[in-house]
């Protein structure tokens, strides 16, 4: 009797030790699994991170070329504009000039030079005028 006590006892650690190693083996593979399913989560969050920070980088070095580009644009402008401002006051003073010039020379004709220029500019004011009423906005 106690040889079949002893084999049972035998069989019963022999069998709890092939349960609990299946056991083990189980919960290892299935760790296993975990621990490559967060390393492919890493690394696609990895891979994530360093798309956007290139397209972030790409954005500034974008923002950065085209605020140079308007910053230049801007100074060429205000370069135009002075030079544009130092043309007008030359033919002011060359029109003032030849005003005079005609005045003293035939005050008549300057006269009525003067006055056709401003039949001109209400005629060009009445034709206005007209064709805001003709085509309403």
């Amino acid at each position: 009797m106690t040889i079949n006590i002893m084999f049972f006892l035998l069989f019963g650690f022999v069998v709890g030790f092939i349960a609990a190693w299946v056991i083990r083996a189980f919960s290892i593979a299935k760790m296993k699994r975990e621990g490559v399913r967060l390393n492919g989560l890493l690394e696609s969050e990895r891979r994530v991170k360093e798309n956007l920070r290139r397209e972030n980088q790409m954005a500034f070095q974008m923002k950065e070329s085209m605020e140079f580009e308007l910053r230049r644009k801007i100074q060429e402008s205000e370069m135009i504009i002075r030079e544009m401002d130092r043309d007008i006051l030359l033919l002011q003073k060359s029109n003032e000039e030849t005003e005079a010039m005609y005045q003293m020379k035939d005050p008549e004709i300057f006269a009525i030079k003067k006055k056709f220029i401003e039949a001109n500019n209400n005629i060009a004011r009445l034709k206005a005028e007209l064709s805001a009423l003709k085509m309403p906005i």
